[in-house]
């Protein structure tokens, strides 16, 4: 079976895709990050397709790649019960356009790509911090966040303040 979204995708963007993956029925597209919002805009718009759901942006995080950071854009045709993943390679000094003229829904899950892996949003309405305190320092899920224990505190403990074991 010959995937529609693939072949629509090449006669129109041949320039913007890196890599194609297609494993288990699932289509992967690596593509330019220049390109994104004009990518997603004829994925949502085109007729035959119709990929009107946003369901996930996360990151990835390479430390020891070049092009260090995955965004990774997960989208679905309702209509057609399609899935489709995009993804945007980006060096650490590198930012992507964000989707939200697009997909409401990539407000939050943008914020979120930010907050966790420090990606940054360009056009974003309102990047700041959605999970982490507003004076937490660094972004968690990068792979070179250092790793540290906080003691738990129990009734035997109580009265003694938590301690960070490195």
């Amino acid at each position: 079976m010959e995937n529609l979204t693939l072949k629509k995708i090449e006669e129109k963007f041949a320039d913007s895709i890196i890599e194609t993956i297609e494993f288990r029925e699932e289509l992967t597209l690596v593509i330019r990050r220049e390109t994104l919002i004009e990518v997603c805009q004829f994925l949502k718009n085109d007729p035959d397709l119709k990929y009107d759901f946003l369901s996930d942006i996360c990151g990835v995080d390479f430390l020891e790649r070049e092009k260090r950071f995955d965004v990774v854009y997960n989208l679905y045709s309702i209509p057609n019960r399609w899935r489709v993943r995009l993804k945007v390679n980006l060096a650490e000094d590198e930012s992507v356009d964000s989707l939200t003229c697009l997909w409401d829904a990539a407000n939050c899950l943008e914020r979120e790509a930010y907050d966790m892996f420090g990606i940054k949003f360009d056009n974003h309405p309102d990047l700041k911090r959605i999970l982490m305190p507003d004076d937490w320092v660094g972004h968690p899920l990068r792979k070179n966040f250092p790793l540290t224990k906080e003691e738990i505190t129990f009734s035997h403990n109580k009265d003694k303040p938590p301690r960070i074991v490195e």
